[in-house]
Protein backbone atom coordinates (compact mmCIF):
# COMPACT_ATOMS: atom_id res chain seq x y z
CA UNK A 1 0.00 0.00 0.00
CA UNK A 2 2.91 1.88 -1.06
CA UNK A 3 0.87 4.34 -3.17
CA UNK A 4 -1.53 5.17 -0.26
CA UNK A 5 -0.40 8.63 1.42
CA UNK A 6 0.04 7.16 5.10
CA UNK A 7 -2.18 9.52 6.32
CA UNK A 8 -5.03 7.42 4.38
CA UNK A 9 -3.73 4.06 4.75
CA UNK A 10 -5.33 3.61 8.37
CA UNK A 11 -9.12 4.51 6.95
CA UNK A 12 -8.23 2.61 3.88
CA UNK A 13 -7.56 -0.48 5.80
CA UNK A 14 -10.44 0.06 8.30
CA UNK A 15 -12.93 0.44 5.03
CA UNK A 16 -10.79 -3.15 3.44
CA UNK A 17 -11.46 -5.16 6.57
CA UNK A 18 -15.94 -4.60 6.29
CA UNK A 19 -14.96 -6.88 2.37
CA UNK A 20 -12.91 -9.67 4.58
CA UNK A 21 -15.13 -12.87 3.37
CA UNK A 22 -16.17 -14.95 6.17
CA UNK A 23 -14.45 -17.93 4.97
CA UNK A 24 -11.26 -16.14 5.67
CA UNK A 25 -12.26 -14.75 8.55
CA UNK A 26 -12.90 -18.67 9.53
CA UNK A 27 -9.66 -19.57 8.57
CA UNK A 28 -8.24 -17.43 10.95
CA UNK A 29 -9.91 -17.99 13.92
CA UNK A 30 -9.16 -22.27 13.34
CA UNK A 31 -10.43 -24.54 11.17
CA UNK A 32 -10.13 -28.37 11.88
CA UNK A 33 -11.06 -31.58 10.22
CA UNK A 34 -13.77 -32.76 12.40
CA UNK A 35 -15.33 -28.80 11.27
CA UNK A 36 -14.21 -29.99 7.97
CA UNK A 37 -16.91 -33.30 7.99
CA UNK A 38 -19.56 -31.00 9.66
CA UNK A 39 -19.12 -28.96 6.84
CA UNK A 40 -19.21 -32.02 4.58
CA UNK A 41 -22.15 -33.66 5.94
CA UNK A 42 -24.38 -30.08 5.90
CA UNK A 43 -23.21 -29.43 2.63
CA UNK A 44 -24.38 -32.95 1.23
CA UNK A 45 -27.97 -32.20 2.89
CA UNK A 46 -28.37 -29.14 0.92
CA UNK A 47 -26.97 -30.23 -1.90
CA UNK A 48 -29.52 -32.99 -2.06
CA UNK A 49 -32.28 -30.30 -1.42
CA UNK A 50 -30.58 -28.26 -4.02
CA UNK A 51 -30.82 -30.37 -6.80
CA UNK A 52 -34.51 -31.25 -7.97
CA UNK A 53 -34.91 -27.22 -6.70
CA UNK A 54 -32.53 -26.12 -9.29
CA UNK A 55 -33.59 -27.96 -11.77
CA UNK A 56 -37.26 -27.29 -11.36
CA UNK A 57 -36.76 -23.25 -11.01
CA UNK A 58 -34.38 -23.30 -14.37
CA UNK A 59 -37.23 -24.89 -15.93
CA UNK A 60 -40.48 -22.34 -14.52
CA UNK A 61 -38.09 -19.79 -15.85
CA UNK A 62 -38.16 -20.65 -19.20
CA UNK A 63 -34.85 -22.15 -19.20
CA UNK A 64 -33.50 -25.48 -19.48
CA UNK A 65 -32.74 -27.61 -16.30
CA UNK A 66 -29.21 -27.85 -16.50
CA UNK A 67 -28.88 -23.98 -16.58
CA UNK A 68 -30.05 -23.86 -12.77
CA UNK A 69 -27.55 -26.54 -11.90
CA UNK A 70 -25.23 -24.61 -13.59
CA UNK A 71 -26.14 -21.26 -11.68
CA UNK A 72 -26.22 -23.62 -8.15
CA UNK A 73 -22.65 -24.78 -8.56
CA UNK A 74 -20.76 -21.59 -10.17
CA UNK A 75 -22.66 -19.14 -7.82
CA UNK A 76 -23.07 -21.19 -5.19
CA UNK A 77 -19.64 -21.82 -4.78
CA UNK A 78 -18.99 -18.22 -4.85
CA UNK A 79 -21.45 -16.53 -2.79
CA UNK A 80 -20.19 -19.13 -0.09
CA UNK A 81 -16.38 -18.33 -0.91
CA UNK A 82 -16.42 -14.46 -0.77
CA UNK A 83 -19.73 -13.53 0.94
CA UNK A 84 -20.42 -12.32 4.37
CA UNK A 85 -22.44 -14.71 5.72
CA UNK A 86 -20.98 -17.68 7.48
CA UNK A 87 -24.16 -19.99 6.33
CA UNK A 88 -25.10 -18.54 3.12
CA UNK A 89 -26.58 -21.12 0.37
CA UNK A 90 -26.64 -19.23 -2.74
CA UNK A 91 -28.47 -20.41 -6.04
CA UNK A 92 -31.55 -19.91 -8.17
CA UNK A 93 -34.62 -19.04 -6.02
CA UNK A 94 -38.43 -18.46 -6.70
CA UNK A 95 -38.05 -14.42 -6.79
CA UNK A 96 -36.13 -14.31 -10.40
CA UNK A 97 -38.93 -16.76 -12.13
CA UNK A 98 -40.99 -13.98 -13.60
CA UNK A 99 -38.16 -11.55 -14.17
CA UNK A 100 -36.00 -14.30 -15.93
CA UNK A 101 -39.36 -15.77 -17.92
CA UNK A 102 -39.88 -12.57 -19.53
CA UNK A 103 -36.40 -11.25 -20.50
CA UNK A 104 -35.72 -14.64 -22.42
CA UNK A 105 -39.12 -14.05 -23.62
CA UNK A 106 -38.17 -10.61 -25.30
CA UNK A 107 -34.23 -11.06 -25.76
CA UNK A 108 -33.18 -14.65 -25.33
CA UNK A 109 -30.64 -16.25 -23.10
CA UNK A 110 -28.40 -13.61 -24.26
CA UNK A 111 -29.73 -10.85 -23.13
CA UNK A 112 -30.64 -12.32 -19.47
CA UNK A 113 -27.11 -12.87 -19.46
CA UNK A 114 -26.07 -8.75 -20.52
CA UNK A 115 -28.64 -7.99 -17.58
CA UNK A 116 -27.34 -10.39 -14.96
CA UNK A 117 -23.64 -9.23 -15.54
CA UNK A 118 -25.14 -5.64 -15.06
CA UNK A 119 -27.33 -6.56 -12.32
CA UNK A 120 -23.94 -8.41 -10.90
CA UNK A 121 -22.42 -4.81 -11.30
CA UNK A 122 -24.98 -2.83 -9.53
CA UNK A 123 -24.50 -5.27 -6.27
CA UNK A 124 -20.43 -4.86 -6.26
CA UNK A 125 -21.15 -0.90 -6.63
CA UNK A 126 -23.19 -1.01 -3.92
CA UNK A 127 -21.29 -3.35 -1.61
CA UNK A 128 -18.53 -1.12 -2.45
CA UNK A 129 -19.94 1.98 -1.27
CA UNK A 130 -21.76 0.70 1.91
CA UNK A 131 -25.11 0.31 0.68
CA UNK A 132 -25.90 -3.03 2.04
CA UNK A 133 -27.55 -0.96 5.36
CA UNK A 134 -30.31 0.61 3.68
CA UNK A 135 -31.93 -2.54 2.14
CA UNK A 136 -33.38 -2.98 5.65
CA UNK A 137 -35.37 0.48 5.04
CA UNK A 138 -37.41 -1.35 2.08
CA UNK A 139 -40.85 -1.13 3.30
CA UNK A 140 -42.18 -4.46 4.27
CA UNK A 141 -45.72 -4.28 2.99
CA UNK A 142 -43.90 -3.91 -0.50
CA UNK A 143 -41.63 -7.04 0.19
CA UNK A 144 -44.70 -9.05 1.23
CA UNK A 145 -46.72 -7.80 -1.65
CA UNK A 146 -44.36 -8.49 -4.54
CA UNK A 147 -43.36 -11.82 -2.74
CA UNK A 148 -47.03 -12.76 -2.75
CA UNK A 149 -47.13 -12.13 -6.09
CA UNK A 150 -44.54 -13.97 -7.28
CA UNK A 151 -45.60 -17.06 -5.51
CA UNK A 152 -49.27 -16.88 -7.49
CA UNK A 153 -46.92 -16.29 -10.81
CA UNK A 154 -45.09 -19.41 -10.16
CA UNK A 155 -48.25 -21.24 -9.63
CA UNK A 156 -49.51 -20.86 -12.07
CA UNK A 157 -47.20 -21.37 -14.38
CA UNK A 158 -46.98 -24.76 -13.34
CA UNK A 159 -51.03 -25.54 -14.19
CA UNK A 160 -49.83 -27.12 -17.46
CA UNK A 161 -47.37 -29.69 -16.33
CA UNK A 162 -49.08 -30.24 -12.56
CA UNK A 163 -52.31 -31.64 -14.84
CA UNK A 164 -50.63 -32.80 -17.79
CA UNK A 165 -52.57 -30.17 -19.67
CA UNK A 166 -51.98 -30.49 -24.03
CA UNK A 167 -50.90 -27.22 -24.50
CA UNK A 168 -48.38 -25.63 -27.76
CA UNK A 169 -47.76 -22.43 -25.58
CA UNK A 170 -48.23 -20.73 -22.46
CA UNK A 171 -49.23 -16.88 -23.01
CA UNK A 172 -47.33 -14.84 -20.91
CA UNK A 173 -50.11 -12.76 -19.11
CA UNK A 174 -51.60 -14.15 -16.35
CA UNK A 175 -55.50 -13.96 -17.19
CA UNK A 176 -54.55 -14.88 -20.96
CA UNK A 177 -52.90 -17.70 -19.43
CA UNK A 178 -55.60 -19.11 -16.94
CA UNK A 179 -58.24 -18.77 -20.04
CA UNK A 180 -55.81 -21.09 -21.97
CA UNK A 181 -55.83 -23.59 -19.14
CA UNK A 182 -59.40 -23.35 -19.14
CA UNK A 183 -59.90 -24.45 -22.76
CA UNK A 184 -57.41 -27.02 -22.52
CA UNK A 185 -59.35 -29.01 -19.43
CA UNK A 186 -60.51 -31.56 -21.64
CA UNK A 187 -57.57 -32.40 -22.01
CA UNK A 188 -55.83 -33.14 -18.26
CA UNK A 189 -53.49 -36.22 -18.25
CA UNK A 190 -54.65 -38.40 -15.76
CA UNK A 191 -51.40 -39.92 -15.07
CA UNK A 192 -49.56 -36.83 -14.79
CA UNK A 193 -51.94 -35.75 -12.64
CA UNK A 194 -51.93 -38.64 -10.43
CA UNK A 195 -48.13 -38.47 -10.09
CA UNK A 196 -47.93 -34.79 -9.33
CA UNK A 197 -50.43 -35.14 -6.55
CA UNK A 198 -48.85 -38.16 -5.28
CA UNK A 199 -45.42 -36.73 -5.01
CA UNK A 200 -47.35 -33.15 -3.05
CA UNK A 201 -48.49 -35.91 -1.01
CA UNK A 202 -44.94 -37.06 0.00
CA UNK A 203 -43.46 -33.77 0.29
CA UNK A 204 -46.30 -32.74 2.55
CA UNK A 205 -46.35 -35.72 4.61
CA UNK A 206 -42.26 -35.81 5.00
CA UNK A 207 -42.38 -31.92 6.20
CA UNK A 208 -44.71 -32.84 8.97
CA UNK A 209 -43.21 -36.42 10.31
CA UNK A 210 -40.05 -36.28 9.04
CA UNK A 211 -38.69 -33.18 8.29
CA UNK A 212 -35.52 -34.39 8.37
CA UNK A 213 -35.95 -36.20 5.03
CA UNK A 214 -34.95 -34.50 2.20
CA UNK A 215 -38.46 -34.24 0.58
CA UNK A 216 -38.22 -32.97 -2.62
CA UNK A 217 -35.73 -35.51 -3.75
CA UNK A 218 -37.60 -38.31 -2.30
CA UNK A 219 -40.40 -37.29 -4.31
CA UNK A 220 -39.05 -36.29 -7.33
CA UNK A 221 -37.31 -39.84 -7.07
CA UNK A 222 -40.44 -41.70 -6.51
CA UNK A 223 -42.41 -40.07 -9.52
CA UNK A 224 -39.71 -41.37 -11.69
CA UNK A 225 -39.33 -44.55 -10.72
CA UNK A 226 -42.95 -45.01 -11.27
CA UNK A 227 -42.93 -43.52 -14.62
CA UNK A 228 -40.10 -45.58 -15.71
CA UNK A 229 -41.09 -48.68 -14.44
CA UNK A 230 -45.13 -48.31 -15.37
CA UNK A 231 -43.95 -46.39 -18.92
CA UNK A 232 -46.43 -43.56 -17.93
CA UNK A 233 -47.03 -41.68 -20.70
CA UNK A 234 -45.64 -37.86 -18.75
CA UNK A 235 -43.38 -35.65 -20.33
CA UNK A 236 -39.79 -35.84 -18.59
CA UNK A 237 -36.47 -33.86 -18.79
CA UNK A 238 -35.02 -36.48 -21.17
CA UNK A 239 -38.13 -36.22 -23.71
CA UNK A 240 -38.43 -32.39 -23.44
CA UNK A 241 -34.90 -31.76 -23.03
CA UNK A 242 -32.60 -34.26 -23.82
CA UNK A 243 -31.14 -34.68 -20.51
CA UNK A 244 -28.72 -32.64 -18.81
CA UNK A 245 -25.16 -32.96 -20.15
CA UNK A 246 -22.58 -34.21 -17.18
CA UNK A 247 -20.37 -31.53 -16.53
CA UNK A 248 -19.96 -27.33 -16.46
CA UNK A 249 -19.99 -25.80 -19.80
CA UNK A 250 -16.67 -23.85 -21.46
CA UNK A 251 -17.00 -20.03 -19.52
CA UNK A 252 -18.08 -17.44 -22.46
CA UNK A 253 -18.99 -13.81 -22.37
CA UNK A 254 -22.78 -13.15 -23.79
CA UNK A 255 -23.14 -11.06 -27.00
CA UNK A 256 -22.97 -7.42 -26.22
CA UNK A 257 -24.65 -4.36 -27.41
CA UNK A 258 -25.26 -0.93 -26.22
CA UNK A 259 -28.80 -0.49 -26.94
CA UNK A 260 -29.90 -4.29 -25.70
CA UNK A 261 -27.83 -2.98 -22.42
CA UNK A 262 -30.00 -0.15 -22.11
CA UNK A 263 -33.37 -1.77 -22.62
CA UNK A 264 -32.50 -4.44 -20.02
CA UNK A 265 -31.43 -1.56 -17.60
CA UNK A 266 -35.00 -1.78 -15.74
CA UNK A 267 -34.79 -5.37 -15.62
CA UNK A 268 -31.22 -5.77 -14.78
CA UNK A 269 -31.50 -3.36 -11.23
CA UNK A 270 -35.02 -5.53 -10.59
CA UNK A 271 -32.53 -8.39 -10.88
CA UNK A 272 -30.10 -6.68 -8.11
CA UNK A 273 -32.83 -5.50 -5.75
CA UNK A 274 -34.08 -8.97 -5.61
CA UNK A 275 -30.90 -10.68 -4.98
CA UNK A 276 -30.01 -7.91 -2.68
CA UNK A 277 -32.79 -8.27 -0.51
CA UNK A 278 -33.58 -12.16 -0.50
CA UNK A 279 -29.27 -12.37 0.10
CA UNK A 280 -29.64 -9.67 3.04
CA UNK A 281 -33.00 -11.34 4.43
CA UNK A 282 -31.41 -14.95 4.19
CA UNK A 283 -28.44 -13.79 6.00
CA UNK A 284 -30.76 -12.06 8.87
CA UNK A 285 -32.65 -15.44 9.12
CA UNK A 286 -29.22 -17.39 9.37
CA UNK A 287 -27.50 -15.08 12.23
CA UNK A 288 -31.11 -15.33 13.89
CA UNK A 289 -30.50 -18.87 14.02
CA UNK A 290 -26.90 -19.55 14.50
CA UNK A 291 -25.86 -16.13 16.64
CA UNK A 292 -23.53 -14.86 14.21
CA UNK A 293 -23.67 -11.47 12.48
CA UNK A 294 -23.05 -10.64 8.69
CA UNK A 295 -21.19 -8.62 6.69
CA UNK A 296 -23.95 -7.14 4.40
CA UNK A 297 -21.73 -4.98 2.13
CA UNK A 298 -19.35 -7.88 1.80
CA UNK A 299 -22.54 -10.59 0.91
CA UNK A 300 -23.51 -8.20 -1.73
CA UNK A 301 -19.93 -7.95 -3.37
CA UNK A 302 -20.27 -11.75 -3.57
CA UNK A 303 -23.89 -11.62 -4.87
CA UNK A 304 -22.87 -9.53 -7.40
CA UNK A 305 -19.53 -11.90 -8.45
CA UNK A 306 -21.76 -15.14 -7.92
CA UNK A 307 -24.20 -13.58 -10.74
CA UNK A 308 -21.50 -12.39 -13.28
CA UNK A 309 -19.60 -15.75 -12.54
CA UNK A 310 -23.32 -17.51 -13.28
CA UNK A 311 -23.76 -16.45 -16.71
CA UNK A 312 -20.44 -16.63 -18.24
CA UNK A 313 -21.31 -20.24 -17.29
CA UNK A 314 -24.36 -20.79 -18.91
CA UNK A 315 -26.22 -20.02 -15.45
CA UNK A 316 -28.74 -17.79 -14.48
CA UNK A 317 -29.48 -15.02 -11.63
CA UNK A 318 -28.66 -16.25 -8.17
CA UNK A 319 -29.14 -15.01 -4.19
CA UNK A 320 -28.90 -16.22 -1.26
CA UNK A 321 -31.82 -19.04 -0.54
CA UNK A 322 -33.78 -18.75 2.92
CA UNK A 323 -34.97 -22.55 2.92
CA UNK A 324 -31.65 -23.72 2.05
CA UNK A 325 -29.52 -21.52 4.43
CA UNK A 326 -31.90 -22.79 7.17
CA UNK A 327 -31.49 -25.97 6.17
CA UNK A 328 -27.50 -25.83 6.46
CA UNK A 329 -27.75 -24.32 9.60
CA UNK A 330 -30.13 -27.06 10.63
CA UNK A 331 -27.59 -29.91 9.39
CA UNK A 332 -25.08 -28.59 11.43
CA UNK A 333 -22.87 -26.54 9.04
CA UNK A 334 -19.65 -24.77 10.87
CA UNK A 335 -18.57 -22.37 8.42
CA UNK A 336 -19.32 -21.25 4.67
CA UNK A 337 -16.80 -24.19 3.85
CA UNK A 338 -20.59 -26.61 3.74
CA UNK A 339 -21.79 -23.62 0.96
CA UNK A 340 -18.79 -24.46 -1.13
CA UNK A 341 -19.07 -28.09 -0.51
CA UNK A 342 -22.68 -28.20 -1.18
CA UNK A 343 -21.87 -26.85 -4.60
CA UNK A 344 -18.90 -29.04 -5.15
CA UNK A 345 -21.49 -32.06 -4.59
CA UNK A 346 -24.17 -30.82 -7.35
CA UNK A 347 -20.73 -30.74 -9.29
CA UNK A 348 -20.34 -34.48 -8.11
CA UNK A 349 -24.16 -35.26 -9.14
CA UNK A 350 -23.86 -33.76 -12.52
CA UNK A 351 -20.98 -36.11 -13.51
CA UNK A 352 -22.09 -39.45 -12.62
CA UNK A 353 -25.53 -39.15 -12.55
CA UNK A 354 -26.31 -36.76 -15.56
CA UNK A 355 -27.89 -39.66 -17.29
CA UNK A 356 -30.27 -40.21 -14.98
CA UNK A 357 -32.10 -36.95 -14.77
CA UNK A 358 -33.28 -37.65 -18.22
CA UNK A 359 -36.46 -39.94 -16.41
CA UNK A 360 -37.39 -37.38 -13.75
CA UNK A 361 -41.28 -36.16 -14.77
CA UNK A 362 -41.84 -32.56 -15.29
CA UNK A 363 -44.90 -33.33 -13.46
CA UNK A 364 -42.79 -34.22 -10.46
CA UNK A 365 -41.00 -30.70 -10.81
CA UNK A 366 -44.08 -29.36 -11.23
CA UNK A 367 -45.38 -30.28 -8.15
CA UNK A 368 -42.09 -28.94 -6.20
CA UNK A 369 -42.60 -26.09 -7.49
CA UNK A 370 -45.85 -25.99 -6.08
CA UNK A 371 -44.76 -26.25 -2.49
CA UNK A 372 -41.67 -23.38 -3.42
CA UNK A 373 -44.33 -21.28 -4.53
CA UNK A 374 -46.99 -21.93 -1.07
CA UNK A 375 -43.56 -21.50 1.07
CA UNK A 376 -43.20 -17.64 -0.60
CA UNK A 377 -46.86 -17.05 -0.31
CA UNK A 378 -46.04 -16.04 3.17
CA UNK A 379 -49.69 -16.43 4.82
CA UNK A 380 -48.81 -15.79 8.11
CA UNK A 381 -47.10 -12.08 7.30
CA UNK A 382 -49.98 -11.67 5.18
CA UNK A 383 -52.78 -12.14 7.97
CA UNK A 384 -50.84 -9.63 10.42
CA UNK A 385 -50.39 -7.19 7.93
CA UNK A 386 -54.45 -7.35 6.80
CA UNK A 387 -55.01 -6.18 10.74
CA UNK A 388 -51.99 -3.72 10.51
CA UNK A 389 -53.22 -0.20 9.31
CA UNK A 390 -55.31 0.51 6.66
CA UNK A 391 -51.93 2.27 4.75
CA UNK A 392 -49.71 -0.58 4.90
CA UNK A 393 -52.59 -2.95 3.90
CA UNK A 394 -53.22 -0.97 0.84
CA UNK A 395 -49.91 -0.89 -0.25
CA UNK A 396 -49.73 -4.55 -0.07
CA UNK A 397 -52.62 -5.36 -1.97
CA UNK A 398 -51.63 -3.24 -4.90
CA UNK A 399 -47.91 -4.55 -4.71
CA UNK A 400 -49.55 -7.83 -5.11
CA UNK A 401 -51.79 -7.25 -7.54
CA UNK A 402 -49.25 -5.44 -9.81
CA UNK A 403 -46.59 -8.10 -9.35
CA UNK A 404 -49.54 -10.71 -10.97
CA UNK A 405 -51.76 -8.52 -13.65
CA UNK A 406 -48.55 -6.01 -14.82
CA UNK A 407 -44.99 -6.59 -13.82
CA UNK A 408 -42.83 -6.89 -11.08
CA UNK A 409 -40.90 -3.45 -12.14
CA UNK A 410 -43.52 -1.50 -11.93
CA UNK A 411 -44.83 -3.27 -8.69
CA UNK A 412 -42.02 -2.14 -6.90
CA UNK A 413 -41.82 1.76 -7.92
CA UNK A 414 -45.72 1.35 -7.04
CA UNK A 415 -44.89 -0.43 -3.96
CA UNK A 416 -42.58 1.71 -2.57
CA UNK A 417 -43.52 5.21 -3.48
CA UNK A 418 -46.77 4.27 -2.36
CA UNK A 419 -45.01 3.28 1.06
CA UNK A 420 -43.38 6.44 1.06
CA UNK A 421 -46.54 8.95 0.48
CA UNK A 422 -48.39 6.95 3.67
CA UNK A 423 -44.73 7.59 5.46
CA UNK A 424 -44.83 11.40 5.20
CA UNK A 425 -48.73 11.40 5.59
CA UNK A 426 -48.09 9.49 9.59
CA UNK A 427 -45.14 11.95 10.13
CA UNK A 428 -46.95 15.10 8.86
CA UNK A 429 -49.87 13.81 11.08
CA UNK A 430 -47.43 13.49 14.10
CA UNK A 431 -46.66 17.26 13.15
CA UNK A 432 -48.46 19.56 15.92
CA UNK A 433 -49.41 23.19 16.48
CA UNK A 434 -50.45 24.82 19.63
CA UNK A 435 -51.59 28.02 20.48
CA UNK A 436 -51.03 29.99 23.24
CA UNK A 437 -48.85 26.97 25.19
CA UNK A 438 -47.69 28.25 28.12
CA UNK A 439 -45.63 25.20 30.05
CA UNK A 440 -42.14 26.65 30.23
CA UNK A 441 -39.15 24.21 29.25
CA UNK A 442 -37.82 25.30 33.01
CA UNK A 443 -40.81 24.54 34.89
CA UNK A 444 -42.72 21.41 33.31
CA UNK A 445 -44.41 20.87 36.98
CA UNK A 446 -46.66 23.50 35.78
CA UNK A 447 -50.07 23.09 34.80
CA UNK A 448 -51.43 24.23 31.56
CA UNK A 449 -54.58 25.82 32.70
CA UNK A 450 -52.99 27.72 35.79
CA UNK A 451 -54.87 30.90 35.71
CA UNK A 452 -52.05 32.55 36.89
CA UNK A 453 -49.36 31.30 34.44
CA UNK A 454 -51.83 32.35 31.49
CA UNK A 455 -52.39 35.44 32.51
CA UNK A 456 -48.64 36.40 32.82
CA UNK A 457 -48.80 36.22 29.08
CA UNK A 458 -47.97 39.58 27.84
CA UNK A 459 -50.84 41.63 25.79
CA UNK A 460 -50.07 41.35 22.13
CA UNK A 461 -47.69 38.06 22.65
CA UNK A 462 -49.06 35.27 20.75
CA UNK A 463 -46.87 31.60 21.54
CA UNK A 464 -46.93 28.53 19.10
CA UNK A 465 -45.71 25.07 20.07
CA UNK A 466 -44.96 23.40 17.25
CA UNK A 467 -43.83 19.36 17.37
CA UNK A 468 -42.16 16.67 15.48
CA UNK A 469 -40.26 16.94 12.42
CA UNK A 470 -41.07 19.66 10.55
CA UNK A 471 -40.65 18.84 6.90
CA UNK A 472 -42.62 19.72 3.74
CA UNK A 473 -45.65 17.75 4.50
CA UNK A 474 -46.29 19.64 7.98
CA UNK A 475 -45.15 23.05 7.47
CA UNK A 476 -48.36 24.90 5.87
CA UNK A 477 -50.34 23.75 8.53
CA UNK A 478 -48.22 26.30 10.44
CA UNK A 479 -48.80 29.22 7.60
CA UNK A 480 -52.75 28.00 7.99
CA UNK A 481 -53.24 28.46 11.78
CA UNK A 482 -50.93 31.87 12.14
CA UNK A 483 -53.72 32.97 9.02
CA UNK A 484 -56.83 31.92 11.02
CA UNK A 485 -56.38 34.17 14.06
CA UNK A 486 -58.50 36.84 14.46
CA UNK A 487 -56.45 39.65 16.02
CA UNK A 488 -52.55 40.02 14.53
CA UNK A 489 -50.20 40.09 17.36
CA UNK A 490 -47.13 41.87 18.08
CA UNK A 491 -44.98 39.23 18.93
CA UNK A 492 -44.80 35.64 17.94
CA UNK A 493 -42.59 33.02 20.02
CA UNK A 494 -42.53 30.19 18.18
CA UNK A 495 -41.47 27.46 20.23
CA UNK A 496 -39.18 24.50 18.14
CA UNK A 497 -38.09 22.49 21.18
CA UNK A 498 -39.60 19.88 19.80
CA UNK A 499 -38.44 19.97 16.19
CA UNK A 500 -35.82 17.47 15.44
CA UNK A 501 -34.77 18.29 11.77
CA UNK A 502 -36.43 20.80 9.20
CA UNK A 503 -36.15 19.84 5.31
CA UNK A 504 -35.69 22.64 2.19
CA UNK A 505 -39.08 22.81 1.74
CA UNK A 506 -39.67 23.71 5.72
CA UNK A 507 -37.24 26.24 5.64
CA UNK A 508 -38.86 28.09 2.73
CA UNK A 509 -42.43 27.78 3.95
CA UNK A 510 -40.91 28.97 7.62
CA UNK A 511 -39.18 31.73 5.65
CA UNK A 512 -42.20 33.02 4.11
CA UNK A 513 -44.19 32.84 7.80
CA UNK A 514 -41.47 35.49 8.93
CA UNK A 515 -41.92 36.98 6.17
CA UNK A 516 -45.94 37.11 7.14
CA UNK A 517 -44.83 38.52 10.69
CA UNK A 518 -42.91 40.92 9.44
CA UNK A 519 -45.62 42.78 7.23
CA UNK A 520 -47.98 42.53 9.84
CA UNK A 521 -45.72 44.42 11.84
CA UNK A 522 -45.12 41.31 14.32
CA UNK A 523 -41.77 40.30 15.41
CA UNK A 524 -40.95 36.83 15.39
CA UNK A 525 -38.78 35.11 18.27
CA UNK A 526 -37.24 31.59 17.71
CA UNK A 527 -37.44 29.76 21.68
CA UNK A 528 -35.36 26.91 21.76
CA UNK A 529 -34.34 25.76 18.40
CA UNK A 530 -32.15 22.32 17.92
CA UNK A 531 -28.91 22.65 16.27
CA UNK A 532 -29.98 21.79 12.76
CA UNK A 533 -33.36 23.57 12.36
CA UNK A 534 -31.65 26.44 13.83
CA UNK A 535 -28.55 26.42 11.77
CA UNK A 536 -30.37 25.86 8.21
CA UNK A 537 -32.81 28.66 9.13
CA UNK A 538 -30.87 30.70 10.38
CA UNK A 539 -28.85 30.69 6.95
CA UNK A 540 -31.91 31.07 5.15
CA UNK A 541 -32.39 34.42 7.01
CA UNK A 542 -29.37 35.71 6.72
CA UNK A 543 -29.57 35.51 3.26
CA UNK A 544 -32.97 37.11 2.59
CA UNK A 545 -31.96 39.55 4.55
CA UNK A 546 -34.71 39.36 7.43
CA UNK A 547 -32.40 39.11 10.51
CA UNK A 548 -33.73 42.20 12.03
CA UNK A 549 -37.27 40.53 11.88
CA UNK A 550 -36.31 37.50 13.85
CA UNK A 551 -34.72 37.53 17.48
CA UNK A 552 -33.41 34.17 19.45
CA UNK A 553 -33.93 32.67 22.37
CA UNK A 554 -32.11 29.75 24.33
CA UNK A 555 -35.45 29.07 26.24
CA UNK A 556 -39.07 30.02 26.77
CA UNK A 557 -38.83 31.79 29.87
CA UNK A 558 -36.23 33.78 28.13
CA UNK A 559 -38.34 34.63 25.16
CA UNK A 560 -41.19 36.16 27.69
CA UNK A 561 -38.73 37.84 28.71
CA UNK A 562 -37.71 39.60 25.17
CA UNK A 563 -41.24 39.90 24.60
CA UNK A 564 -42.14 42.39 27.32
CA UNK A 565 -39.17 44.75 25.86
CA UNK A 566 -40.86 44.50 22.58
CA UNK A 567 -44.13 45.58 23.68
CA UNK A 568 -43.79 47.84 26.36
CA UNK A 569 -42.80 50.58 24.28
CA UNK A 570 -46.04 50.45 22.36
CA UNK A 571 -48.14 50.11 25.44
CA UNK A 572 -46.43 53.13 26.66
CA UNK A 573 -46.60 54.94 24.02
CA UNK A 574 -50.31 54.57 23.70
CA UNK A 575 -50.55 55.52 27.07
Amino acid sequence: MSFIPSRYSAVFTKYMQGFVPKFFRTLREGYSFKDFKRDCVAGLTVAIIALPLSMALAIASGTTPDRGLFTAIVAGFLISFLGGSRFQIGGPTGAFVVVIYNIIAQYGYDGLAVATMMAGAMLMLAGFFKLGSLIKYIPYPVVTGFTAGIAVIIFSSQIKDLFGLQMESVPAEFIDKWIAFFKAAPTVGLAATGVAFACLAIIVFLRKFRPSYPGFLISVVVGSVCVALLDLPIDTIGSKFGGIPSGLPTPALPAFSLDTAMRLFPSAFTIAFLAGIESLLSAVVADGMSGDRHLSNCELVAEGAGNIASVIFGGVPATGAIARTAANIRAGAYSSVAGMMHAVFLLLFMIFFAPLAAYVPLASLAAVLVMVAWNMSGFERIRLLMSAQAGDRLTMIVTFLLTVFVDLNTAIEVGVVMACLIFMHRMSMSFAVENNVMLSDENKDERLDSPDFVGALPDGVATFKISGPLFFGAASRLTDFFDNQPNPPKVVILRMGSVPMMDATAVTILTDFIQRCRARGAKLIVANAKKQPKNVLKWQIVKLRLNTSVAWAASFRRALELAETFVEPTEDKAA
